[in-house]
């Protein structure tokens, strides 16, 4: 299922940026639907899409875990091969759904990639790390990662051995949602247009 978000932009734009949901909430989440509103410009179509798991999810009611990950590399090759003819073409997502992205950037040679709260690990488990792949990846990316989160820290994440390709932008007091604090001087609202600003302004620089 695909949801264009400014049928506007549809056709007209300069580029189209897909944009994966994470593993526990679709495409309808109060993240997503915000990030894809914030990004929205008029050279940027933003597509927000459900991997298979989670429309069965929807159909049946029932929660069911993730796909396997040749499953979901397959359903984001098909949503580029049907959005991307004719534009430049921006991946990404939130979570699992920017962990997928990264895993066919190169392939598909995209523009760029954006990853919102990566999950460099699980929480609590530093040593599992899902890292390997951006030793060596190509594709200009931002990875937009709060400093609470707990799939990467800082500390933690200045320690890995990442492409030159990939700029990690970190969002102050930001957890795994880029959700801040109530005692922090900007409130989630803030952060996420911060974060969409950060995104935005990625695509359009390689207009």
């Amino acid at each position: 299922m695909t949801q264009n978000q400014d049928s506007n932009n549809q056709n007209i734009s300069q580029a189209v940026f897909i944009f994966a949901h994470g593993a526990g909430a679709d495409s309808s989440s109060e993240f997503m639907q915000s990030m894809a509103k914030l990004i929205s410009h008029p050279d940027i179509e933003v597509v927000l899409f459900d991997f298979p798991y989670m429309l069965k999810r929807q159909q049946t009611g029932k929660k069911s875990p993730p796909d396997r990950m040749p499953k979901l590399l397959e359903a984001y090759k098909q949503q580029i091969l049907e959005l991307g003819k004719g534009r430049k073409i921006f991946i990404g997502g939130k979570s699992m759904g920017g962990r997928v992205a990264s895993m066919i950037a190169d392939d598909e040679q995209v523009s760029g990639l954006i990853c919102m709260g990566y999950p460099f690990h699980p929480p609590g488990k530093p040593d599992k790390l899902r890292t390997e792949h951006l030793q060596s990846l190509r594709t200009p990316t931002l990875i937009l990662q709060g400093t609470r989160d707990p799939f990467g820290k800082p500390d933690e994440v200045a320690s890995y051995d990442l492409s030159p390709t990939i700029k990690v932008q970190w969002l102050e007091n930001g957890n795994h949602s880029l959700e801040t604090l109530k005692r922090s001087e900007i409130s989630t609202e803030e952060s996420w247009q911060i974060a969409a600003k950060f995104a935005q302004d990625f695509i359009l620089n390689q207009l």
